[in-house]
């Protein structure tokens, strides 16, 4: 589980905004709102949720400040990171501003790309949604610099998040066999359709040679 999805707020959310979250999600699914409704029980599960969601960010948020590393990046929501050469990059992303984070990585030099580097484009792709793509620069983060913990807890985040929707772990190829058959396949009925018309896509799959 997700804290910050739970809650709907940034892993670079302020320590109010994942309050006033909280807070909000309370009131909506509190259990006086739901007596002798049918969706009681569901309120109920989602309180319990909530309450699991913010207790663990204020807790790994508590270990950060006090040296520990935290997950989902949000020990980057205090000032941990402001020695780091990213920092504009790190402030970019606290406050939601993805363009200006992603046009600040692409204006570093190739040479001074370290793995710092790819684990923030990986935030990006991930901020944005695109976890395929955040997958494989964490993982390039990782590889080198594999003892990093951050790099490490972001990258099984990745994959846990992907478990918990398919059951499966993904491997590093998006292209697989399966999408190559769904090709072929399509291929072979627009051929197939061609030569009803008259026609040939595939003159070597032809069936009237």
């Amino acid at each position: 589980m997700n804290p910050y999805e739970v809650l709907g707020v940034s892993p670079y959310a302020s320590d109010e905004e994942v309050r006033n979250a909280y807070k909000e999600l309370v009131k909506k699914y509190h259990p006086d709102k739901y007596v002798n409704d049918p969706m009681a029980d569901y309120a109920a599960e989602k309180i319990k949720e909530i309450n699991v969601a913010y207790d663990t960010i204020v807790n790994e948020r508590k270990q950060g400040q006090q040296g520990g590393s935290s997950s989902y990046g949000n020990s980057y929501s205090n000032s941990s990171y402001s020695s780091s050469p990213f920092s504009e990059i790190y402030d970019a992303l606290r406050v939601g501003n993805l363009n200006l984070a992603e046009g600040k990585l692409q204006n570093v030099p190739v040479a001074q790309r370290t793995a710092e580097w790819f684990y923030l484009y990986g935030e990006v792709y991930r901020m944005r949604g695109y976890t395929d793509q955040a997958r494989q620069y964490y993982q390039t983060a990782c590889n080198m610099e594999p003892d990093n913990p951050a790099f490490q807890q972001a990258l099984q985040g990745m994959y846990a998040n992907y478990n918990t929707y398919t059951g499966n772990r993904p491997n590093n190829t998006e292209f697989n066999t399966n999408t190559l058959c769904t090709v072929c396949e399509a291929l072979y009925c627009a051929d197939c359709c061609c030569e009803c018309m008259g026609g040939d896509l595939i003159r070597c799959c032809s069936t009237t040679q």
